[in-house]
């Protein structure tokens, strides 16, 4: 029988699952039904037939509910069990039949139970007899009468399949001639040096099954706990940004001397108190003007646990916060920070508020529980566990089956009959070549070829270790003196920054990111304004100087690493990952920055950056290339100059 013939029983018990399942949910039946073509494939198949049924039963079905996938761990279990007991004879007759009825009931009905105790979390602490009731139910009634139809009716198949399609599945993989009873034994009982081929294929493929099951799991936790708190993070700052709209910045200096005898203190407070009620999850709003003494409360809401502090009360600043502290004393913007500690699980936000001359007169800061996305979080993990148990088992059992069939299977009776080959007895001589093609192989010589190469290759390779050492040495030596090189020719030699080479080095990197769909980058562009007049007026070495300073400053708000100057005056800056959702906030402060130099009258003039500066960011879906987003950052970059002409005074 060919394996097209295979595949299409194997499909005719997939379906027969899913026919079955759909009859019992319209008639409204007690049962489910949906492991019948489970249990008789992998009863008449073996291994990975069941599984496969079993798997992608659970996998069709959860295309309608997305609940059914997590338990398709209990049908590849159901699968791996049905396939032991029929290799022991249980589905030769009737009686044992009967037998297996019972086990496979008990056996699914608690693994279901464990994956339903998970992922509902029923409450079972009331008492002892509450469980006991509750396991009668769903194991003895429930399982008993789900699994007596599904085995019987699959037994009941069995009896009307042929002997050919019995045999076919038996050989099903296989890539040689069948082995007889006797050499199956002697093969099986073959002792090894330390440890055998299969032991160590084995547990590579275990490895490699965890690796990318756990890879999948580990990144869908990561993207919904990423999204999960990306979400928090855009309402609490809409909250914010609503209790900002209620504080005047002018405001503030009075309500830190006044407190509650500001004439409009309480009706800030009260709409902040409105602002803070709005939301069970928020657990503490409060306004903070942060010093180097410390953090000058402003506003600080009670709340069910704690007494807000009063106005112009002095407090430290929270631990989490400690490694942003020199930006919140700058007055910058500072990312959002996640904390578990004796006041929960929390996401804290601090937002700057500025004043028309783009001071940061204080902080508006919200602490949001967290712990309903950490219930959300365990729901999510306990049903990643669940699908990982099932992605595991069909990945394994699948790997399994080609090393057996497709590797140590061909080796072991390749080396079988090599160490059993008479030489001095021409009878024994012709039985064992008789034995050694009637294996039919057909990966055989494969294998012969490839040792016999591995043995010419390990001849060469001994002439080669000698010279491989001295190049060693010598290859060691020219990679320092490349990576100098490389430096020079990516540096820019007045600013220090990277040039124009290593800019479009990095492009083309984007590009490549872009082309396979993994691109997360901003481009920010910044174009220096007067240095033609600071070097016409205080000469080209002022000129240098007020490069170098605009250059410190850019490197200075979004890190050196990513500055490149890519013209006389014109600097740009790359951020990738994390940062890019920083990149505005990183503008403000830039702006902030260049603006209190600007109009410090202390200061040199080539001391006093003025630039002007674009921002764009990578549109998956709409950028084609880099370049595409480095024009938006020019084009972004020049109407900012030309607003800066417009409303330039001298």
């Amino acid at each position: 029988m060919s394996v097209r013939k295979i595949t299409l029983i194997c499909l005719a018990g997939l379906a027969l699952n899913l026919i079955s399942s759909t009859a019992a949910k319209f008639f409204n039946l007690p049962i489910y039904l949906d492991t019948i073509g489970t249990i008789y494939i992998a009863a008449l198949g073996g291994y990975v037939p069941g599984i496969a049924v079993g798997f992608f039963t659970n996998l069709i079905k959860a295309a309608f509910t997305p609940s059914e996938m997590y338990y398709s761990s209990v049908s590849v279990l159901i699968a791996i069990f049905t396939t032991y007991v029929a290799r022991k004879g249980f589905f030769q007759n009737f009686v044992n039949v009967l037998l297996f009825i019972p086990a496979l009931a008990v056996f699914t009905g608690i693994c279901s139970l464990i994956i339903e105790s998970f992922v509902r979390l029923p409450n079972f602490s009331n008492s002892a007899g509450e469980f006991g009731m509750y396991f009668l139910t769903n194991i003895v009634l429930f399982e008993l009468l789900d699994k007596g139809v599904s085995v019987l009716v699959a037994f009941a198949l069995m009896q009307f399949t042929s002997q050919e399609i019995k045999n076919s599945f038996h050989l099903l993989g296989l890539k040689q001639a069948p082995l007889s009873d006797d050499m199956k034994r002697i093969i099986s009982k073959q002792s090894y040096l330390s440890s055998s081929l299969r032991t160590k294929m084995l547990l590579i493929l275990i490895l490699c099954s965890l690796f990318v099951s756990l890879s999948i799991a580990t990144i869908s936790y990561m993207l919904f706990k990423t999204a999960a708190i990306d979400d928090k993070i855009k309402s609490v700052d809409g909250l914010i940004a609503v209790a900002i709209n209620d504080i005047k910045a002018d405001r503030i200096d009075d309500y830190l001397k006044l407190g509650y005898a500001a004439p409009d203190y309480r009706a800030v407070e009260q709409k902040l108190y409105a602002i803070k009620n709005s939301s069970l999850a928020m657990r503490y709003l409060y306004v903070y003007r942060i010093e180097a003494d410390g953090c000058h409360v402003v506003f600080d809401l009670n709340s069910s646990d704690i007494v807000g502090d009063e106005p112009g009360q002095i407090v430290p600043l929270e631990k989490g916060m400690q490694k942003y502290r020199t930006d919140l004393i700058a007055g910058r913007p500072v990312p959002p920070i996640v904390t578990n500690d004796e006041y929960g699980y929390l996401l804290t936000l601090y937002k700057p508020m500025y004043d028309y001359n783009g001071k940061c007169q204080c902080y508006v800061a919200i602490d949001y529980s967290m712990q309903h996305m950490s219930e959300y979080l365990h729901d999510f993990v306990v049903k990643m566990i669940a699908l990982f148990i099932g992605c595991f088992v069909f990945i394994f059992a699948i790997g399994f089956s080609f090393i057996e069939n497709n590797i140590i299977l061909p080796v072991n009776t390749m080396a079988y009959c090599a160490k059993n080959f008479s030489y001095d007895d021409s009878v024994a001589r012709t039985h064992n070549v008789k034995l050694i093609h009637g294996l039919k192989i057909r990966t055989g010589d494969e294998i012969e070829n490839l040792y016999q190469a591995l043995l010419r290759t390990t001849k060469n390779i001994l002439r080669y270790v000698e010279n491989l050492q001295v190049a060693k040495t010598e290859v060691a030596g020219m990679k320092l003196r490349v990576h100098a090189m490389n430096n020079l020719a990516r540096n820019d030699a007045m600013t220090g920054v990277k040039n124009k080479t290593a800019y479009n080095e990095d492009i083309a990197k984007l590009n490549e990111k872009i082309y396979n769909s993994t691109a997360n980058f901003c481009i920010v562009m910044v174009d220096v304004n007067f240095l033609k007049r600071i070097n016409d007026t205080y000469g080209h070495e002022h000129g240098n100087d007020y490069l170098i300073n605009a250059c410190r400053l850019v490197c200075a708000v979004f890190g050196e690493e990513h500055v490149y100057r890519i013209g006389g005056d014109e600097f740009v800056v790359i951020l990738e990952g994390d940062k890019v959702s920083l990149c505005k906030y990183f503008a403000t402060q830039f702006k902030s920055e260049m603006d209190r130099k600007f109009n410090n009258e202390s200061l040199q003039p080539w001391e006093k950056i003025s630039a002007a500066i674009g921002v764009a960011t990578y549109e998956a879906g709409v950028d084609k290339t880099a370049d595409e987003v480095f024009k938006r950052a020019d084009a972004q970059m020049y109407a900012n100059k030309l607003a800066m002409k417009a409303n330039r005074r001298d």
